[in-house]
């Protein structure tokens, strides 16, 4: 009996999924990716410390992590659609919420808390879930570099549109016009409508309860989570941090908005390779080598003088591994513990992520606040890059039910 071959198969289903899962990233991730454009003009207009815009972009990040487990469990568990539109609908009224506080709490409450729930459901383990349930294993990897691609190009593009509107409409009309924008992920999140399980997810019949306490025993999934934290960490810090620190040192903004943007548009050509070569080498060890290559990037911008040329030189080459760390971590999940409940499982793992984005977030700004400058924070971001390649080393790419036993060491 002759078939068609399983890979054209889910290539054909998933191409839908696979577009509006792209364009779902490029507006969830390129509006949050705005955000440090407005620490300047919100804390100045409402005569908050920078602490306090930093604690809710923090917060954010906490919050997005925590609940991301659960977001993932229920896509798994209900399909993605459902879960992606009520993420749109509450990043819509967090957005909405920013724009008219009329104090710090409210403002904290709309980012913190409704944008951090929204972006739960509207970002990577929900649609890469989704995404490598519909294709071969031995091309889930690249399926999951070509939609964090596009997803990262809306960093490239949203950046100078958002400080386009911020100079247009001032910060809280540029706010009402994002979430505005925003709830164009709802019509997008009925393009992610998931096939027949595929033979993979056929393969082991896990119940949820299981899949967790197979992770959770194994040494190699706390590595892979632990070093996603120093991911978190350093992304939040830059993104929320870089255009002040560049306008403290008298460089005009729209070179750091030039900076956001090519970290964008270099992230398109890193996550792009890193699915690609995922698929063919070990994951954990390139991930080894993003790290490393992280803390280098980063300890040459500390080192050398602050220009518009080095700043840069720092976007273009932070770009390269800036979420290349993304198809891969998610790949290694998808990989050793399959796909069946590889949304909830990479929402674990992306929980320490975001609670490194939260200590990066905050932390900046609590330094700044307290020293009147970041170099503390960079060093720890140098650190954490260093550890995290470690943490990657010794993880063994080898799916769970071909492992021996853990945990009798």
């Amino acid at each position: 009996m002759t078939s068609k071959p399983v890979a054209a198969k889910n290539w054909d289903g998933a191409m839908m999924a696979l577009v509006c899962g792209s364009i779902i990233l490029l507006l969830s991730l390129g509006i949050r990716h705005g955000f440090g454009l407005f620490l300047k003009p919100v804390t100045a207009g409402q005569g908050w410390g920078r602490e306090t815009f930093a604690f809710a972009i923090a917060l954010l990040n906490l919050v997005w992590g925590a609940s991301q487990p659960f977001a993932g469990m229920l896509a798994d568990r209900f399909g993605a659609p459902k879960i992606i539109a009520v993420g749109a609908v509450l990043y819509a009224a967090g957005l909405w919420l920013m724009s008219t506080a009329t104090n710090e709490l409210s403002f904290i409450f709309g980012a913190g808390v409704l944008v951090g729930l929204g972006q739960s459901g509207t970002t990577f383990p929900v649609i890469l879930g989704a995404i490598s349930r519909l294709v071969a294993p031995d091309q889930r990897s690249l399926a999951m570099g070509i939609t964090m691609a596009v997803g990262s190009f809306g960093q490239f593009i949203m950046l100078p549109a958002t400080l386009g509107l911020i100079g247009w409409l001032n910060w809280h009309g540029a706010l009402v016009a994002l979430s505005a924008l925003s709830l164009l992920i709802l019509p997008l999140a009925y393009g992610m409508k998931e096939a027949a399980q595929t033979e993979s997810t056929q393969v082991r019949r896990t119940t949820a309860r299981e899949a967790l306490a197979e992770a959770f025993a194994s040494r190699d999934f706390w590595l892979l989570a632990f070093g996603f934290f120093a991911c978190g960490f350093q992304v939040v810090f830059i993104a929320v941090h870089l255009p002040a620190l560049l306008a403290d040192k008298g460089i005009d903004a729209s070179v750091a908005t030039t900076v956001l943007a090519l970290i964008g548009l270099f992230n398109v050509v890193g996550t792009y390779y890193a699915g690609l070569w995922g698929g063919t080498r070990s994951k954990p060890m390139m991930l080894f080598w993003v790290y490393l290559c992280r803390a280098a990037v980063i300890a040459a911008f500390v080192i050398i003088p602050a220009s518009a040329v080095s700043a840069y030189g720092f976007g273009v080459l932070m770009g390269l591994f800036w979420l290349s760390t993304v198809p891969l971590t998610n790949g290694t999940v998808a990989t050793v513990w399959g796909v069946r409940h590889m949304s909830m499982l990479g929402g674990i793992v992306f929980f320490m992520h975001q609670v490194g984005g939260f200590v990066g977030g905050w932390f900046g700004g609590w330094l700044y606040d307290r020293t009147g400058s970041y170099d503390i924070a960079w060093a720890v971001a140098i650190g954490l890059s260093i550890i995290a390649a470690f943490l990657n080393y010794p993880i063994k790419e080898v799916p769970v039910a071909q492992r021996p036993v853990e945990g009798a060491a």
